[in-house]
């Protein structure tokens, strides 16, 4: 539809998700929330899907919340209402997702890009937790920011509300990688080809892993750790790995060249 703000495109197991509202910066209005949500939903019940691509039309990523939708809105009408839904959904996706930013991103489109498994951007990408500077707070993209950054970086950025560049996002843990916009697909092609080789449920059950909270000891989750590996050393998806192995080929997930 030309009127979309969100495309969705599905080639060789990657799903392609493009925010499309350059003439606002992408900022998530309601349409945009609806169709990114829509999108994520497609993604996660296709089994042909492998991996998930998060990315964008126009100069930047994503500007956060719509602020003139938010204007004059009470507490009960506000759009960020529905933004736990996204966080959520890029953050538990069972299948990986990967942020590719040609451009900046602030506020909300910073909590994405944290909520994403793995972001990569331009060099000349810049970020901002700006909420503080128009009266607002952080609080929702918190729950997937902070346990990317390290807490020094989290207070100086969350408190002045400062821009940083993309080298400095790669330093303090929200981006896994910053690379010219000529090399930008190819690092992108290259997450998403390691992502594919995982077996479908093990990446799925590995991102929950990798959510958990932590044990005091380690000898308090070796039982549930032990039944958990037990599991999948006995599952169908892992004896094919296993076999594959042996035999010297691929597994029958990972997708075809």
């Amino acid at each position: 539809m030309a009127d979309e703000l969100v495309h969705y495109d599905v080639v060789g197991g990657t799903a392609t998700i493009t925010l499309d509202s350059p003439h606002n910066r992408n900022a998530l209005s309601a349409q945009l929330r609806r169709e990114l949500s829509e999108s994520l939903v497609k993604a996660a019940v296709d089994d042909a899907v492998r991996v998930v691509v998060l990315t964008h039309t126009g100069p930047v990523f994503c500007a956060g919340m719509d602020l003139k939708e938010a204007r004059g809105a009470g507490a009960g009408d506000q759009g960020v209402n529905e933004f736990p839904k996204i966080l959520e959904q890029l953050w538990s996706s069972p299948k990986p997702v990967v942020a590719r930013l040609a451009g900046p991103a602030r506020a909300g489109g910073i909590g994405m890009v944290a909520a994403c498994d793995i972001a990569v951007a331009v060099p000349e990408a810049t970020f901002a937790f700006s909420e503080v500077r128009i009266g607002v707070v952080p609080a929702v993209i918190s729950l997937t920011v902070l346990p990317r950054l390290n807490a020094r970086a989290a207070h100086e950025l969350f408190l002045t509300g400062d821009t940083f560049d993309a080298r400095r996002a790669v330093e303090i843990g929200l981006l896994n990688s910053a690379v010219p916009a000529g090399e930008l697909d190819g690092e992108v092609a290259r997450f998403v080809k390691a992502l594919a080789q995982g077996g479908p449920n093990a990446l799925a059950a590995t991102k929950a892993l990798l959510s958990r909270p932590r044990p005091a000891t380690p000898s308090d989750g070796f039982d549930d750790m032990l039944g958990l590996s037990a599991k999948f050393f006995a599952s169908e998806e892992g004896q094919e790995g296993i076999l594959a192995f042996a035999q010297k080929r691929k597994p029958n997930w990972v997708p075809q060249d």
